[in-house]
């Protein structure tokens, strides 16, 4: 028995023996992302005195608590996209209320630099929308918080800000992509938006 397991154990050796591949690791690899077919809705809702065309992915829940209190306004709500786990918070504010113009406007400048310390650069650029709407859009580079902020409004009566946030770990180089797709989504809702 002993010379048949000498050479059963010589057979393994030889067979074994033969060019050895040096294991590579696996390189890395972001999950796939599947996008929605790109189509709009109306959001007309009677709580807000404002119209524009969002994405139908899209899902609109109306702000009812802030801070364990009643939101400034009823017209406080937050743009929905499942599929990106993102939100674009909305607010309004009358001004005729409470706030004037200058203040909303140096809140929304307040609250999209607060995002510079972790930033690498703001882009903010003034705009006109079709129906003669100014406001301001922020697009903040690197791994801040939110990539996108912006303000609306007419100047005497309403204004509207809006910021964007993925409910993710801030990675901005797997995010450009998914916040690519989401930024037209964005910029079709201002070129459309009007006041009631």
């Amino acid at each position: 028995m002993k010379p048949y397991l000498a050479f059963v154990f010589l057979i393994l050796m030889i067979v074994s023996c033969g060019e050895e591949k040096t294991p590579l690791p696996k390189p890395r690899a972001y999950p796939k992302v599947v996008y929605p077919e790109r189509s709009y809705q109306v959001f007309s809702e009677r709580f807000c005195p404002m119209s524009f065309e969002y994405p139908t992915y899209a899902k609109i829940i109306q702000d009812t608590v802030y801070f364990s209190e009643k939101p400034e306004n009823p017209c406080w709500f937050n743009l929905y996209i499942p599929q990106f786990n993102c939100y674009l918070y909305c607010t309004y504010s009358d001004l005729h209320g409470k706030k004037g113009f200058s203040t909303v406007v140096n809140d929304a400048f307040n609250l999209a630099y607060k995002h510079d310390q972790r930033a690498n650069f703001i882009n903010d650029t003034k705009f006109t929308n079709e129906n003669g709407l100014g406001g301001m859009q922020f697009e903040m580079s690197g791994p801040a918080a939110t990539p996108f902020q912006f303000f609306i409004t007419d100047s005497t009566s309403h204004f509207m800000r809006g910021a964007l946030y993925f409910n993710t770990q801030v990675r901005p180089d797997s995010l450009l992509p998914v916040y690519q797709f989401v930024k037209k989504d964005m910029d079709q809702m201002i070129k459309t938006f009007k006041f009631k």
